[in-house]
């Protein structure tokens, strides 16, 4: 186990896993995660060096503010150790309508079920808090560890582009899956996004 870092801010808190703002001063620690090929490989980017400057600018695009993408960065509750990222992008909020993306940028904490509380506490956000309607992602075919989480997380198959990848010599199927809101269950947010209870006496 890691050595226990000061608690951050969080927005969402999960049993294992919470869930804050992006921070700059972790920089290098994402400019670390995104420069590992064993990262990259199922995130569809073309495996290159990312520099610092990169890094950087794409921190400003979210950080800045933006009213169709959010960026969290995940933490390991049991030492707030940070442990990746994930984000809803081209969110639609007339439609309700998002994209789902994560990386677990600490390699000994993936296939833990830490990427997979982290998807629902997002899910959770997106549903609960914003009200989207509809969240969807892309997976690759070889990822099998990928699908089999994001299932967990309440996701479902509904498409495939067939051999969109090429990967290790051979050609693979983007899958496409998505989650609805009235096929999920909020596990934390439900509790302070409702009402308050009426107050005895009240009117």
């Amino acid at each position: 186990m890691g050595e226990p870092h000061q608690q951050p801010v969080v927005n969402v808190v999960g049993e294992r896993v919470g869930l804050g703002p992006l921070r700059r001063d972790l920089l290098e620690t994402y400019q670390r995660w995104f420069n590992e090929f064993q990262t990259l490989r199922t995130l569809g980017d073309m495996p290159r060096p990312v520099t610092l400057e990169e890094q950087a600018a794409q921190y400003d695009a979210i950080a800045t503010g933006s009213a169709n993408q959010v960026g969290f960065q995940i933490y390991e509750r049991a030492t707030w150790q940070p442990i990746g990222t994930c984000a809803l992008i081209d969110i639609d909020h007339r439609n309700g309508t998002a994209e789902f993306v994560i990386t677990i940028g600490e390699a000994t904490h993936r296939g833990r079920g830490y990427g997979t509380e982290a998807t629902r506490l997002a899910l959770d956000y997106a549903f609960t808090a914003l009200g989207l309607h509809d969240v969807m992602l892309k997976v690759y075919a070889f990822n099998q560890a990928g699908i089999r989480a994001y299932q967990k997380a309440g996701f479902k198959e509904i498409g495939r582009r067939r051999g969109a990848r090429r990967f290790a010599g051979r050609r693979w199927d983007v899958i496409y899956m998505d989650c609805v809101a009235d096929e999920f269950t909020s596990p934390v947010l439900s509790e302070i996004f409702q009402p308050d209870s009426t107050r005895p006496g009240s009117s």
